[in-house]
């Protein structure tokens, strides 16, 4: 059984700029809550993740990624700069019809939704998305703060009230699938998409209770105490993951061109932290491997690569398996 966040059937009518997209059919995800363990789980083992990490390699003093609340206000308009800088950078042409530079990361993420989403390379293949991101903000847009993360479970059910969806910040979240005409983000166009066709429409969210009422940290906990992988990767992309996309709403619903809304990679990152704090619970085993199989059924091991398409290097998942390794050198600050 495959997952998915949403199933958008948009029919053959073309959206002109300036309009949203048009209301998705969602599929919820075949993850029930009741079948969820019920097991205590295992408590996360600070010191010796700490110690199996820097074994891994030479990061001796990785970034520490800041959960939004407690990032500065400073920190927090340097970080929405560095984002408008990457949309106002021209596209390098490797990934057309990206319009911009921003949006040769959406239109990677929508040519490879196939193959890194419902299967057990999601985690990992979106654990390095992000850290490309974060290295292509760095790198050309002169961003040097901690990349942040948003703990949902902190705003379980009221995302509209956080301040990621204020005017000074990412814009309104509940508008009924509306364009976002307020925020560091209003009245733009995109290029990449919906799904896997692309014409210019505008950045939209559904903001939906409903959903986001359910990314409690007990789920998160259900889910991380499932000690094999390829079993807690299922639940992560079907349960918090999931309901995440789907309690924003529009462009987040787009399983394939949800990147185009800024607010993904804090979600991203959010996910990203769930899975290394269920390595943090066992790192002697966690840090060195991985199972479960590619969307071919061919098997995961830490020499299967996980590819950007010439965005940035490709690599064997043995080095990125590991947050505080040489590769990576970056931690969550809880």
């Amino acid at each position: 059984m495959h997952l998915s966040f949403a199933t958008a059937l948009l029919g053959p009518a073309l959206l002109v700029a300036g309009a949203a997209i048009p209301e998705t059919n969602v599929t919820a995800p075949p993850v029930p809550l009741e079948k969820l363990p019920k097991h205590k789980p295992k408590p996360k083992q600070e010191d010796d993740f700490r110690v199996a990490a820097a074994a891994t390699g030479s990061c001796t003093n990785p970034r520490v990624r800041i959960e939004w609340d407690s990032y500065s206000n400073d920190d927090k308009h340097a970080y929405i700069n560095a984002i408008n800088c990457l949309r106002s950078r021209p596209a390098s042409g490797q990934f057309p019809p990206a319009g911009n530079r921003y949006e040769d990361l959406v239109r990677l993420h929508q040519t490879l939704t196939p193959n890194v989403h419902d299967n057990a390379k999601f985690l990992i293949w979106h654990r390095y998305f992000v850290w490309v991101f974060e290295d292509i903000m760095r790198s050309e847009c002169g961003f040097d703060r901690a990349l942040p993360w948003w703990d949902e479970g902190r705003n379980t059910g009221r995302f509209a009230a956080s301040s990621v969806f204020s005017d000074e910040f990412m814009g309104p979240v509940a508008i009924n699938n509306n364009c976002v005409t307020r925020g560091a983000f209003a009245n733009s166009n995109l290029n990449i998409g919906p799904t896997t066709e692309n014409y210019p429409h505008c950045l939209s969210r559904a903001g939906n209770s409903q959903w986001t009422s359910q990314l409690t940290e007990d789920l998160v906990n259900q889910v991380n105490s499932w000690p094999d992988y390829k079993d807690m990767a299922y639940y992560a992309e079907g349960t918090f993951h999931a309901y995440g996309h789907l309690g924003v709403g529009g462009v987040q619903e787009d399983k394939y061109a949800s990147p185009g809304d800024p607010w993904f990679w804090l979600h991203h990152a959010y996910v990203d932290r769930n899975y290394a704090n269920w390595q943090g619970m066992d790192p002697n085993s966690r840090l060195h491997y991985i199972n479960g199989n590619d969307i071919n059924g061919n098997p995961l091991n830490l020499d299967v690569y996980v590819y950007m398409n010439g965005l940035r290097p490709d690599v064997p998942i043995r080095d990125i398996i590991d947050v505080q390794g040489e590769k990576l050198c970056y931690t969550y600050q809880y």
